[in-house]
């Protein structure tokens, strides 16, 4: 899953200190959606005409060393399209898109739950 420029540029103001919408329960969401055009760094939204973000489940996101997980629950009302694209978000809606990953996850329907988690993990190189 790639950093998009605003997720990177997040990062960055979170190690410094400079005001940041931080991308915890409060204020985290991933969002799913129906858009198939390829990733791009500049991206600042999914690209899908349909797409929907959902609040973390309780406890998340979490740490464990290195390693961050973002979980959230599309219940039956929710998102019900061709899963095409996801991204973890920093707020309900507007707010900064910290990554987008393109992939086709199937056809959510009214009569399924989803739950979707992603993993951040952070390395040294």
């Amino acid at each position: 899953m790639a950093l998009t420029n605003a997720g990177r540029d997040a990062i960055a103001k979170l190690l410094v200190g400079d005001a940041q919408t931080l991308f915890n329960a409060a204020n985290a969401h991933i969002g799913a959606g129906n858009g198939t055009t390829a990733f791009a760094a500049s991206q600042t939204d999914l690209q899908g005409a349909s797409k929907t973000r959902k609040a973390m489940e309780a406890t998340y996101p979490s740490r464990a060393s290195n390693v961050i997980t973002f979980r959230s629950l599309f219940g039956t009302s929710d998102a019900n399209y061709a899963w095409e694209e996801w991204g973890v978000f920093n707020g309900a809606s507007g707010g900064e898109m910290l990554n987008r990953k393109v992939e086709s996850l199937g056809t959510k329907t009214s009569a399924q739950s989803w739950q979707i988690t992603a993993q951040l993990t952070i390395t040294a190189g």
